[in-house]
């Protein structure tokens, strides 16, 4: 089966299981995944999209407006896929819509009126990816990878918060990956926030690069840290215990674990590091796909690991940060940012080197 029509199948499932008659999709996430990347935005930074998909068992609807019909179908090629298009006037969509759902029982990929929200189940659907979506996410975590080397190659101190940004979505973005997120910290501002939006403040010696960038809807995470001169001894110490935690991590996300099971040995990590309050002040990450993090692990989420699903850890001890995204494989997990060249640390887990990203110093 086709990743199509394996993702129609999937939905069908679900609304067997949920006694629906059908599944709206209306976010920018679930678009792109029903589609194989499609793109339903205008506004990158809205959830919503400029179409909504109305799935029943025997039908594939569209809706959307007269603006935005014709690049979805000579761009997109939604209606070689099958999707019967409904157009309405830019200002009578959501009537169109309800005509449509008429008195069906529906299920939503989030808050939608009469339906039942099935937010988290279409996210659950949404990591479970194809074959064909590991091989784009692996195109695309390349290209990320690139990108933010290129960028932190151009770094000279001196430069503000906003031309490191600059420069590190110009490089995503001449590669075809769009900078969703796009954080930039340079000296103390890196021990002072976990999401530090660029400001004019300057680079002296200490810089931190994060970037999600996203193609066929998918997103890939990595962040990197460049220092200018020795790196002072508590960093040091700080980057090892992160690169470590890290590395436990990705070794406990195996298919079968639940993200509860790998949160509790995330906290021992932290505490076994010398770091044991760190993990409350950011979360560690989760599951990735067609959002940032599908799921965040909380302690006692009942999510389970399966083969071919994407992760993006992100431990941080006040001043240090890890972060990649990773393929859950059959025997053993792929880090598919790995920048070639970066200087890593090597950690041993259970009797295997997982290699981590050192904070690069430029002497």
């Amino acid at each position: 089966m086709d990743e199509f029509n394996q993702k129609q199948q999937s939905i069908r499932t679900l609304l067997e299981r949920t006694h629906l008659d059908a599944l709206i999709l209306q976010n920018v996430s679930s678009f792109a995944w029903v589609t194989g990347g499609a793109a339903a935005y205008v506004n990158s930074a809205t959830t919503s999209g400029i179409a909504t998909l109305l799935i029943t068992p025997s039908n594939r609807h569209l809706v959307t407006n007269n603006i935005e019909a014709t690049r979805l179908k000579q761009e997109e090629k939604l209606v070689e896929q099958g999707w019967e298009f409904h157009i309405s006037p830019w200002y009578a969509t959501q009537e169109t819509l309800a005509k449509l759902a008429g008195s069906l029982k529906l299920g939503a990929d989030g808050i939608f009126p009469g339906a039942l929200d099935l937010s988290a189940e279409v996210a659950r659907l949404r990591t479970q990816l194809t074959s064909q979506e590991g091989e784009r996410y692996r195109l695309l975590c390349s290209l990320c990878a690139e990108a933010m080397d290129t960028a932190v190659r151009s770094l000279q101190p001196g430069q503000s918060e906003y031309e490191i940004a600059a420069r590190l979505g110009y490089e995503a973005q001449r590669r075809g990956a769009q900078p969703i997120v796009n954080l930039i910290a340079t000296d103390e501002r890196i021990f002072s926030f976990r999401h530090p939006l660029p400001t004019t403040k300057t680079l002296e010696r200490y810089v931190m690069l994060v970037l999600c960038g996203r193609r066929w809807g998918l997103v890939a995470s990595v962040t990197r840290l460049v220092h200018f001169g020795p790196l002072p001894d508590e960093v040091r110490r700080k980057s090892d215990a992160v690169a470590r935690i890290d590395a436990i991590t990705i070794a406990a996300t195996r298919p079968g674990k639940t993200l509860g099971e790998i949160f509790e040995q995330i906290k021992a990590a932290y505490a076994e590091a010398g770091f044991p309050d760190e993990w409350q002040l950011h979360h560690q990450g989760g599951s990735a796909g067609y959002e940032p993090r599908e799921f965040i692990a909380v302690p006692d989420l009942p999510e389970i690991v399966s083969q071919g699903q994407a992760y993006a850890w992100n431990p941080s001890i006040t001043g240090a940060k890890s972060e990649d995204t990773i393929l859950v494989g059959e025997s053993d997990n792929e880090v598919m940012t790995t920048i070639k060249g970066w200087p890593s640390i090597p950690v041993k887990i259970d009797g295997r080197e997982i290699l981590r990203p050192a904070i690069l110093e430029v002497l």
